[in-house]
């Protein structure tokens, strides 16, 4: 499965949505150069504050442009970094990935895939009503899906850039399923 970056986002201070930029660097172990998510500990503010010393498994958060289009065609005009994402793509089922999967991105950069995005209220605070939007019961076995993108870790580093190309290579069977983290 291939797919391409179509954006790319970061912002060295808190707040819900991302400057798209011309290049992110992503640094081993860290995530994105320069950005607030960025270091080896948790990084998320809420979590910060009682779970401070958790291993960061949200050092990169990826979203699916297609959802953008889904959502414009029930009202909600979001572009690339509006809901906070560092990287964009088109043509990757990202939320069809399995924990573990790799995504080599352009010629250097690879990450790790490790669970859904939690989306938090303050989504409804950037458009009102698109908390509810970003998520999805399956009518037959009561779950939800979370469709606000998927969160990463970054196995080696390198630039990444819009246009680049996004290669998945599947861990070893069983897969397991994505869940939150």
């Amino acid at each position: 499965m291939t797919g391409r970056v179509t954006a790319v986002s970061s912002n060295a201070t808190y707040s819900f949505s991302k400057p798209n930029r011309e290049a992110v660097t992503l640094l081993a172990g860290l995530g994105v150069e320069g950005d607030v998510h960025a270091g080896t500990t948790i990084r998320h503010q809420f979590r910060m504050t009682y779970e401070p010393d958790l291993p960061n498994l949200r050092q990169v958060h990826l979203m699916h442009e297609e959802l953008f289009d889904e959502l414009a065609l029930k009202g909600f005009a979001v572009a690339a970094g509006g809901l906070g994402e560092n990287i964009t793509t088109r043509g990757v089922d990202l939320l069809g990935l399995p924990e573990g999967a790799l995504l080599h991105l352009g010629a250097e950069a690879v990450l790790e895939v490790t669970g859904l995005r939690n989306p938090c209220a303050k989504i409804n605070d950037f458009r009102q009503g698109l908390l509810g939007e970003v998520f999805a019961l399956d009518p037959v076995s009561g779950e939800f899906t979370f469709k606000a993108g998927i969160m990463a870790v970054v196995r080696r580093g390198g630039p990444v850039r819009p246009d680049d190309s996004v290669r998945i290579e599947l861990p070893p069977l069983p897969h397991r399923p994505l869940e939150r983290v």
